[in-house]
């Protein structure tokens, strides 16, 4: 009796073991190989982002990844599939969304439902040095896939104010040495409006086809963050002093 329960026992051991390298398995099956492009969204949520200019950035960022030419323009790229995540960033960066790949209409809008749905984060300060070190250190080395190119697509509106140890065109370069191209979407509304591209284009824009694409204010958001998702996506790249405007 003892031996047919011991017997009973490593037969369903083995049998948990089998399934869960099954499991194992199917997930790696499922993990793509290779992908266009590795899009790391990092949007600035500090104290001058309001409830409104919050909900405009995510709706805007939300409708871009529907958008029907952003879906061609991902399809059509030779492994026909990106990975997205998502930073967002005050006095600290934080991983609002994980890496998600997208290859096709259902992924986007699950990505893009995912991103309407992410809460509301809060902070005093513009710690752009901050975000981009955890971008580098912990963001770009966890890209489950190879991909063709390693795209940083950064939006605010305001300059570094945290007084950092690093100063952020030191990260930044660091991360373009290592192939990572760093875009700048800045936000021109408010006080730094006049001035702000011209810092992004100094201490953020950086790497392989960089460039800078200004938002006239955060309700002309959507249209940027769409026209630069499409630039992005494609590959297609402007010169490094392009200055992409509506």
């Amino acid at each position: 009796m003892t031996s047919w329960r011991s017997a009973r026992l490593w037969l369903g051991f083995a049998a948990a073991a089998l399934a869960g390298m099954s499991l194992a398995h199917a997930q790696l099956a499922d993990m793509p190989a290779e992908v266009d492009t590795a899009l790391i969204v990092s949007v600035d949520v500090s104290n001058s982002v309001d409830e409104h200019r919050y909900k405009l950035q995510m709706e805007g960022i939300a409708k871009a990844l529907e958008d029907p030419e952003v879906l061609k323009a991902i399809l059509n790229g030779p492994q026909g599939g990106i990975l997205v995540s998502m930073v967002t960033w005050a006095d600290k960066p934080r991983l609002a969304l994980p890496w998600q790949r997208i290859s096709n209409a259902a992924d986007a809008a699950a990505v893009a439902a995912k991103v309407r749905a992410l809460p509301r984060q809060t902070g005093e300060f513009t710690c752009l040095s901050g975000m981009l070190r955890t971008i580098s250190d912990k963001v770009v080395p966890q890209i489950p896939a190879k991909a063709l190119r390693i795209v940083v697509d950064v939006s605010g509106d305001g300059r570094e104010n945290c007084n950092p140890d690093e100063p952020p065109a030191s990260v930044r370069d660091e991360l373009a040495a290592s192939g990572v191209t760093i875009n700048g979407l800045p936000i021109l509304e408010g006080d730094e409006g006049a001035t702000l591209e011209g810092w992004y284009r100094e201490n953020v824009m950086g790497g392989p086809g960089s460039f800078i694409l200004p938002a006239n204010g955060f309700g002309d958001f959507g249209r940027a963050i769409r026209q630069k998702f499409m630039i992005e996506i494609s590959g297609q790249f402007p010169r490094k002093e392009a200055h992409l405007a509506h």
